[in-house]
C-alpha cells in the first residue's frame, strides 16, 4: 500500500486528517522580512554543486485552514487553488490573501490534486481517478473530462517548451502535450546521481521547475532539460509550532509574475507566505 493510499485509509477511519502523515513542528515564525529556515550551514550557499537557498519573508497573508492544498498558481493577478480529500476537494480563484470569489466543489469520489493555467483553460488533475479536468479559467466551469492514466499529483506549463510538465510522487517529471494531455516525454530527476523522489506540487518559471518534496519542508529547483537539481531550498519555521495541526504539510508554490518572488502554503496551513530566496548562508538578515 502506498504512503499516500494509507494516509487516506487512516483519515477515513479514525476522521483525523492524515493524523500519521504529519509534518515536522516548525520553529518559531520568523518576523516579516527574516529568513525562514535556521538549519541551513552559515556561509554556504553551494554544496555539491546545488546552490543552497532559503526563503525569506516579505509578506505574510491569510489562508484557509481546511483547506487541504494540491496545487497554487497565480495568473492574470488571480490566485488559483486545488484542494483535495474526497468529499472536500475543490477549486477556488480570487485575489491572494481574500477570500476566493470563484469556488467550484469536486463530487465524490473524486480527490483534487494539481493545477495550471494554460491561456483560457484550466488543468485540473485528481489523484487515482484517471481523470482530468479542463475548465474555463474566468469561471471554473468545467469544460471537459480527459482520461489521464497515471496518478495525478502535480502539474505546470512551460511556456518555452509549449508543454505541460506532470509529477506521480516519484523521481520522474513527464511532459505532456497541453491540448490533450498526452505524453510527449519525462526525465528522472536527481541530485548528485541518486533520484528524488516524492515530488509534489510543481511550478514552471521559464526553463526550471519547482517541486514540492512531499512530507518535507524542502523545496527542489529543477532543470528541465537535464534533471538535474540545481538548487535545493529550506522552507522550515514558516509556522509556529501552534500553528500545526496533524496532516498539515508544505505544499503549494505559485511564482508572482514579474517578480523574483513566490507565494508559498500548505496543506491545512492559516497562512500564505509572500517570499523570496537568498542564499543559505547568507548573512545580515534578522532570524525569528
Amino acid at each position: 500500500m502506498s504512503e499516500r493510499l494509507r494516509c487516506a485509509v487512516v483519515a477515513v477511519l479514525s476522521g483525523a486528517l492524515l493524523a500519521s502523515c504529519a509534518a515536522e513542528e516548525a520553529r518559531k515564525h520568523p518576523a516579516s522580512g527574516a529568513v525562514a529556515g535556521t538549519r541551513a550551514a552559515k556561509g554556504e550557499s553551494v554544496s555539491g554543486g546545488v546552490e543552497q537557498l532559503r526563503v525569506m519573508v516579505l509578506e505574510v497573508l491569510p489562508h484557509d485552514p481546511r483547506a487541504f492544498t494540491q496545487g497554487l498558481e497565480v495568473a492574470g493577478g488571480t490566485l488559483y487553488e486545488s484542494t483535495g480529500l474526497v468529499g472536500r476537494s475543490s477549486v477556488r480563484a480570487g485575489p491572494p490573501g481574500r477570500h476566493p470569489t470563484l469556488q467550484k466543489a469536486l463530487p465524490a469520489p473524486l480527490f483534487g490534486e494539481g493545477i495550471t493555467v494554460v491561456g483560457r483553460k484550466l488543468w485540473q488533475l485528481t489523484w487515482r481517478n484517471r481523470l482530468a479536468i479542463e475548465r474555463d479559467a474566468r469561471t471554473l466551469s468545467e469544460v471537459r473530462r480527459v482520461p489521464y492514466p497515471d496518478e495525478g499529483w502535480g502539474v505546470c506549463y512551460q511556456r518555452s517548451g509549449d508543454r505541460l510538465v506532470t509529477s506521480d510522487g516519484s523521481s520522474r517529471l513527464t511532459y505532456r502535450d497541453p491540448r490533450t494531455l498526452a505524453r510527449t516525454g519525462d526525465i528522472n530527476v536527481t541530485q548528485g546521481g541518486r533520484p528524488v523522489t516524492k515530488l509534489n506540487e510543481l511550478e514552471c518559471v521559464g526553463e526550471a521547475v519547482y517541486a514540492n518534496v512531499l512530507f518535507t519542508d524542502r523545496i527542489v529547483r529543477i532543470d528541465s532539460a537535464t534533471g538535474a537539481v540545481t538548487a535545493s531550498i529550506d522552507a522550515s519555521g514558516l509556522l509556529r509550532k501552534g500553528e500545526r495541526v496533524h496532516g498539515s504539510a508544505l505544499n503549494g508554490i505559485a511564482a508572482v509574475p514579474g517578480t523574483d518572488q513566490f507565494l508559498i502554503t500548505g496543506k491545512l496551513w492559516p497562512k500564505t507566505f509572500r517570499v523570496t530566496l537568498v542564499p543559505a548562508g547568507r548573512t545580515g538578515d534578522s532570524e525569528g
